[in-house]
């Protein structure tokens, strides 16, 4: 075979290799897809024979197509876009006080013994008051308006992203450090090249549970005395004995939630491509 005839055929070998990793990549991505749709295809079997049989009485339990309908009318009166956004708004916002307030402190406690002998014990104090607890005092200091719902929020993703900061700052392999030092690193560039790659998965860990815990949080939020949001609809299905649209309010936050989450996730592949992930048990 001549050079000439290598040369055309290398790009040609090397385009095939990249489809079938492609291809292997698609096909591993739709199976993930697939498992992950098990067990919610599997509840709503049981609720879907559970509500038809009347195991469970309609105005206990309403049938997922009453829930649907209650979902699509919500959709076609313009209610539901509203109530969506506002509770969308109060979770993102408030995450993202938390969130900043949180890496904050936590790389100041993480960086320095004093500090962390200064500020953890009163953080890990305030980490266990129950979330309902602060809401009558935000209500006294801030009354019933925006500003008490987002900082009930911001507290409760607060304490996750803190301590997981803290401790992947912690558990950098000090190795690292030496050898960052060895070749002449300076303060700054240890942060920027070592401890801070190092620290990123203990971070988007801290911020998944964090933004999990806002999605909760906001359900106490808009209790006080909100006049939209998806927690105010659950308010409106209590009052008004209307199980279909706690059940629909209750499927909405799930879903915003994990959405919510799955963007994270994929932001998190992006940033740790370089992470090696070990898989045990297959």
């Amino acid at each position: 075979m001549s050079k000439k005839d290598i040369e055309l055929t290398g790009p040609l070998v090397l385009t095939v290799k990249e489809r079938k990793k492609r291809a292997k990549r698609t096909s591993a991505n739709w199976s993930a897809i697939t498992l992950s749709l098990v067990i919610p295809i599997l509840l709503l079997a049981v609720w879907s024979i559970v509500t038809f049989t009347e195991l469970i009485p309609s105005y206990q339990l309403p049938s997922p197509i009453a829930v649907v309908e209650t979902i699509v009318g919500l959709a076609q009166d313009g209610s539901l876009w509203s109530h969506l956004g506002i509770t969308f708004s109060r979770v993102i916002i408030g995450s993202l006080i938390g969130t900043i307030i949180a890496v904050l402190l936590g790389s100041v406690v993480g960086f320095y013994s004093k500090a962390e002998r200064l500020f953890d014990p009163i953080i890990q104090a305030f980490k266990s008051i129950p979330s309902l607890a602060w809401v009558p005092l935000f209500i006294l200091w801030m009354g019933i308006g925006e500003p008490s719902k987002i900082s009930l929020i911001a507290v409760g993703v607060f304490f996750p992203v803190y301590l997981n900061m803290v401790s992947g700052i912690l558990n950098v392999d000090r190795k690292l450090i030496e050898v960052g030092k060895v070749y002449g690193l300076s303060h700054f560039e240890l942060v920027r090249r070592i401890i801070l790659p190092a620290t990123f998965p203990s971070f988007f860990t801290g911020l998944r549970s964090g933004l999990g815990l806002g999605w909760m949080f906001v359900v106490a939020a808009e209790l006080m005395g909100a006049s939209q949001g998806l927690g105010y609809l659950l308010v409106i299905g209590q009052n008004s004995s209307s199980p279909d649209l706690i059940i629909a309010s209750i499927f909405l936050f799930a879903v915003v939630g994990k959405c919510t989450d799955w963007l994270v996730k994929i932001v998190e592949n992006k940033v740790l491509s370089w992470r090696d992930n070990s898989v045990i048990g297959g």
